[in-house]
């Protein structure tokens, strides 16, 4: 495993084992090049993140913060040693992160639980990569249609997994994924530019 592009390009990643199942790297680099115009200095979800590949993905390709909710054993060994690999700092008190200074928190809970304490417009992006024919997912698709926390929702299903309309989707064989939500504002970048989006702050929620 390795980041496909940006700033880490080329980068190797611990992987979490067989017993996990993590997102092929030409579908992760599809997935992030079709986003990429929203990247830039985003906030970004990687739920059910496994080994963190789409949270760093996004982080090297202008992403400013990424927060990596994972609860598996097997799988938090090897996110903890990508963060720490990449040098990640946590967030610091009153100092958002941008797209150069980066931050990562590893949050070790539930993603289920998790969505459902999300206010809205807590996030720009969030990625789901559940186990495939999840209840799970719909779970956190149903919480999205209620609460927006984030501007864009990204999910990897398969393909014979029924997802509600109105999404883009890209197709990888007998995997899907499907994009809902992409603003027909301008993207993240020129947002960035004019100094609006501030990191969330999210109190009672400790990472690990």
């Amino acid at each position: 495993m390795r980041i496909v592009a940006g700033i880490w390009a080329g980068k190797d990643l611990m992987s979490p084992g067989k017993r996990v199942r993590a997102t092929a790297e030409e579908v992760r680099d599809r997935w992030l090049s079709y986003l990429e115009p929203y990247l830039e200095g985003a906030r970004v979800l990687d739920l059910f993140a496994g080994s963190g590949a789409l949270g760093l993905e996004a982080l090297s390709r202008g992403a400013a913060l990424a927060d990596l909710v994972e609860d598996a054993p097997v799988a938090l060994h090897a996110l903890k040693a990508n963060v720490a690999a990449f040098k990640l700092r946590p967030l610091r008190r009153g100092i958002p992160p941008t797209a150069k200074d980066k931050a990562a928190r590893i949050f070790k809970r539930d993603a289920i639980p998790y969505v459902r304490g999300l206010p809205e417009g807590t996030y720009d992006l969030a990625f789901a990569d559940p186990p495939y024919h999840s209840r799970k997912l719909d779970l956190v698709l149903e919480r999205w249609e209620e609460t927006r926390f984030a501007r864009i929702l990204a999910v990897e299903h398969a393909a014979d997994h029924e997802v509600p309309a109105g999404g883009k989707r890209l197709e990888f064989g007998e995997i899907f994924v499907t994009v809902y939500g992409q603003p027909r504002r301008r993207p993240r970048a020129a947002a960035s530019a004019s100094g609006k989006g501030k990191a969330p702050t999210r109190s009672g929620k400790n990472p690990t």
